[in-house]
């Protein structure tokens, strides 16, 4: 009876943290909204121009630049593999944790990407996946939703949308090292652009929904964990 008062003040703690974050990612989910409808009419397809009349794909560095979220997607189920095996030795250290969040944001917002691109469908900037319609080649631009098909499934950016994932977790889990994640995916941006894999609005919407699914995946495992382990100190 003794810890009733202090499991609800911390349930309501932790309902108050979660109402916060609903209010900041509606707001973002406005922001985005906002900033996908300029680009659309104002920014994507001169990008994509100006891209294609500079033939920036020439530099095999802007490949590279966008090949690591796809490589992180292939190994996070390794990596949870090893997470739960290691935990038959003992709690988690914060490292760990920050991996097991880390990696469990990455496959949901995955889940996420693929949902929304069934939902927008739309047209690539260049052709590139069987002999897909796009901007560049056909002058074909805009959205089809609930189209289907890889022809259709530009938006939102999916190696944005892993990048996000991965990078706001540990953002809130290791300050220290948010250069990094702010390093990152600049990187990741700069390679999709520079090879005219995805419009701006792409990437723009992809990282917001990464974002937003690190957030509340961050939230949700790492404050839980941490008053589990003062809970059980106490």
């Amino acid at each position: 009876m003794k810890d009733e008062p202090d499991s609800r003040v911390s349930k309501e703690s932790l309902a108050s943290v979660y109402r916060t974050l609903l209010v900041r990612s509606s707001l973002a989910i406005l922001i985005c909204t906002f900033l996908v409808a300029v680009c659309y009419f104002f920014v994507d397809r001169p990008v994509a121009y100006w891209v294609h009349d500079h033939d920036l794909n020439r530099f095999r560095l802007l490949v590279w630049l966008q090949d690591p979220p796809g490589l992180l997607q292939w190994w996070a189920p390794a990596a949870l593999a090893a997470l739960v095996i290691r935990r038959a030795w003992g709690p988690f250290r914060r490292w760990e944790l920050t991996l097991l969040a880390a990696c469990v944001s990455l496959l949901v917002a995955v889940q996420f990407k693929d949902s929304l691109k069934f939902c927008f469908g739309r047209y690539w900037p260049d052709t590139w996946i069987d002999d897909n319609p796009s901007l560049l080649r056909d002058d074909a631009y805009g959205f089809h939703p609930f189209h289907g098909g890889m022809a259709y499934a530009d938006f939102p950016s999916g190696h944005m949308t892993r990048t996000l994932a991965v990078v706001t977790v540990v953002w809130i889990a290791a300050p220290r090292w948010r250069w990094a994640c702010v390093v990152a995916p600049a990187l990741v941006a700069i390679g999709l652009l520079g090879m005219n894999y995805h419009f701006v609005s792409d990437v723009i919407a992809g990282g917001f929904v990464g974002a937003i699914v690190g957030v509340y995946t961050a939230y949700g495992m790492l404050r839980k964990a941490e008053g589990c382990r003062m809970k059980d100190e106490g």
